[in-house]
């Protein structure tokens, strides 16, 4: 299953999710330009000479442009995309007023913690997060999910721990990065930033397959006997 990063930063903010779910390369251009973009240009503008709170800043651009280019290619703009810009804005003003790069570090756990939170609270509608994550990565499954939802306590209940670990592993990851960001030399954080993410990314995705294979979820969703393919 891919990860239920809702789409923001890494946040294992998770990076935004901004591209189609059920595009291969949708994950790829969100690592791209929400981890790989913000790093590679902060270091490079720190080569030229640029200030720590100016190469934080143009290079935390990348993410919101993202964000942007996806909602006028979709002609959509949801309520996550606009927290994530909003959020952009407000942590760069707040570090130009303050004159205090760690400001801007900090955003990466702010928007790690928010995602992890709201994967909680999820816990409590209709559809936790991560089941809807799977319902977007397969859709032509739909009426065999949602059958199996309504029928079946254990496939609920794997849904709902797996909310349960992917809120605690991004509140995790949020500790870290914000612990990063204010007692690490600041050239240091945005590269052990992008390691955080591949090390918790990948933490998580194997346990969640472990946990899939194990509890025979997998088998439920992709036995070519069920009917209601």
């Amino acid at each position: 299953m891919a990860s239920p990063t809702p789409t923001s930063e890494p946040a294992a903010t998770p990076p935004t999710a901004t591209e189609s779910p059920s595009s291969p390369w949708g994950f790829v251009v969100t690592v791209v330009c929400d981890i790989v973009l913000p790093v590679g240009l902060y270091y490079a503008l720190r080569a030229v000479g640029a200030g720590e709170i100016t190469a934080l800043l143009l290079g935390g651009s990348a993410p919101a442009l993202h964000t942007l280019h996806s909602a006028i290619r979709h002609r959509r703009l949801d309520a996550l995309g606009v927290f994530i810009i909003a959020l952009l804005l407000v942590s760069a003003l707040g570090s130009l007023l303050t004159a205090d790069p760690r400001l801007a570090l900090a955003r990466n756990g702010l928007f790690t913690a928010l995602a992890g939170l709201w994967l909680l609270i999820t816990l409590f509608t209709a559809r936790p997060f991560t089941y809807q994550a799977l319902r977007s990565l397969l859709p032509g499954r739909a009426t065999l999910l949602e059958r199996l939802w309504e029928t079946d306590a254990s496939f609920r209940g794997v849904w709902r721990g797996l909310t349960v670990l992917w809120s605690v592993g991004l509140l995790c990851d949020a500790v870290l990065r914000l612990a990063m960001a204010y007692t690490l030399p600041v050239d240091t954080v945005p590269a052990l930033d992008g390691v955080l993410y591949a090390v918790s990314w990948l933490l998580l995705q194997v346990i969640t397959q472990v946990t899939l294979y194990r509890s025979g979820t997998m088998t439920k969703i992709f036995d070519r006997r069920r009917p209601g393919r």
